[in-house]
C-alpha cells in the first residue's frame, strides 16, 4: 500500500526484503536528519518560515492520507522524530509503522497498539478509538512544539499544566513568553505582522488538538489555513 501511494511529502519507500530472518524495507535517503534534530539538538535553528513551510508540508502530506487516497490512511503516531528533512528541507512524513487504513464507510477503528505518549488523542490513548481526527490532534502537538521547542512531555507539563493549556494560558498577551527564543529576533525584525501570524499558528494548533475529537478541524482547513497565514507573513515581510 505504501509503496503505491504517491505524494511529494511522503518518505518514498524504493524496496524492501522480506526474509525468515531478516526484514527491511529501503528508504529514500534524507540528508537533514529530522525535525526533532533540528528543534531541540544544540546548533540547530529554524526560523519562522522554514517552520511554517516544514509543517505546510507535513499538513499536504496527511491531508492526502486523508482525503485523496482510496481509503483513508491513519497515521497513528506523527511526532517530530518521524517528519524527516531533505537536502532542501522539505518535509517527508515516514514511520507507518502502526498506521491503520480505515475500511469503506468507516470513520473510526478500533487498535490495542499505542503511539507515542505526549501526541496521541485522548480517544486513541484512552479507548483505542482510531480516525482521522486522531493525527489531526497529533499535528496540532508538533505544531506548537515546532513554534516552542517544548515537547508534550517536558517536565514543566504536570498535573493540570499541559503544552496545549501552557500555550493557551499565553494567547493573546503573553505570546513571547512561550515562543522559541530563536525566532524572537524576528519578531523584533517584522513587529506585527510575525506576531500576528504566530498567534494565528498558535490558535489553529491549539483547534487542533482540542480534547473532543468532533471539534476538531480537518487537515483540509489545516492545510488551507496555513498557506493562508504564510501568504500574510511573504507579504508582511515584504513591506517592512
Amino acid at each position: 500500500m505504501l509503496r503505491n501511494i504517491r505524494h511529494q511529502n511522503l518518505i518514498k519507500i524504493i524496496s524492501f526484503c522480506s526474509q525468515i530472518d531478516f526484514k527491511a524495507m529501503i528508504l529514500e535517503y534524507m540528508p537533514n536528519g529530522n525535525l526533532d534534530k533540528w528543534l531541540h539538538s544544540p546548533n540547530f535553528s529554524l526560523n519562522i518560515l522554514q517552520r511554517l513551510n516544514i509543517m505546510i508540508e507535513v499538513a499536504s502530506a496527511l491531508e492526502y492520507l486523508h482525503h485523496s487516497y482510496e481509503v483513508p490512511i491513519v497515521h497513528c503516531d506523527l511526532e517530530p522524530s518521524n517528519i524527516l528533512l531533505d537536502h532542501e528541507m522539505g518535509a517527508h512524513v515516514a514511520d507507518f509503522g502502526i498506521a491503520k487504513l480505515l475500511g469503506a464507510g468507516d470513520s473510526i477503528t478500533e487498535t490495542i497498539t499505542l503511539a507515542t505518549i505526549g501526541y496521541m488523542a485522548p480517544e486513541y490513548g484512552m479507548e483505542g478509538f482510531v480516525s482521522t481526527r486522531g493525527d489531526v490532534y497529533s499535528f496540532g502537538i508538533v505544531l506548537l512544539e515546532t513554534f516552542t521547542t517544548r515537547k508534550p512531555t517536558d517536565e514543566i507539563f504536570d498535573g493540570e499544566m499541559s503544552l496545549r493549556q501552557w500555550v493557551a494560558n499565553s494567547l493573546p498577551e503573553s505570546l513571547v513568553d512561550v515562543v522559541d527564543a530563536n525566532i524572537l529576533g524576528t519578531l523584533e525584525d517584522h513587529g506585527f505582522v510575525s506576531k500576528d501570524c504566530l498567534t494565528l499558528i498558535m490558535r489553529l494548533a491549539l483547534a487542533c488538538c482540542v480534547e473532543s475529537p468532533e471539534e476538531r478541524t480537518s487537515m483540509q482547513e489545516v492545510a488551507a489555513t496555513l498557506n493562508k497565514i504564510k501568504i500574510k507573513f511573504l507579504k508582511g515581510t515584504a513591506v517592512g
